[in-house]
């Protein structure tokens, strides 16, 4: 049967700062993976005009339990104003959701 996780997309100016945000939800436990998808072309509206620029992609694997607190770490130290910030439920295989779910725990404390 499979498993329920919680994807994440957000897009960062550069790849450091994909780098140092990945690191840091790593190391909080909030995601079992972050996956740099890589430079893109975003054309958006902002502030009355219409605007274009680099950034690069990133994709967030995490489990249910961890995805509102995923969400709020992202927002608190994300480098723009409005992050882009998406998030749906999949359906992983069993293994796979079995090991999102568990690297997400939080860890026991000593």
């Amino acid at each position: 049967m499979n498993v329920p996780v919680m994807l994440m997309l957000t897009t960062l100016p550069d790849a450091e700062s994909a780098t140092a945000l990945a690191h840091a939800i790593l190391e909080a436990r909030l995601a079992a993976c972050v996956t740099k998808l890589g430079a893109v072309e975003s054309h958006y509206h902002w502030k009355g005009a219409v605007e274009s620029s680099q950034e690069i992609q990133v994709l967030i694997k995490t489990s249910v339990a961890r995805s509102d607190e995923l969400q709020r770490f992202i927002e608190a130290r994300h480098p723009y104003e409005t992050p882009e910030i998406l998030v749906w439920q999949a359906d992983a295989s069993p293994a796979y959701g079995q090991w999102v779910n568990s690297e997400t725990q939080r860890p026991l404390h000593v």
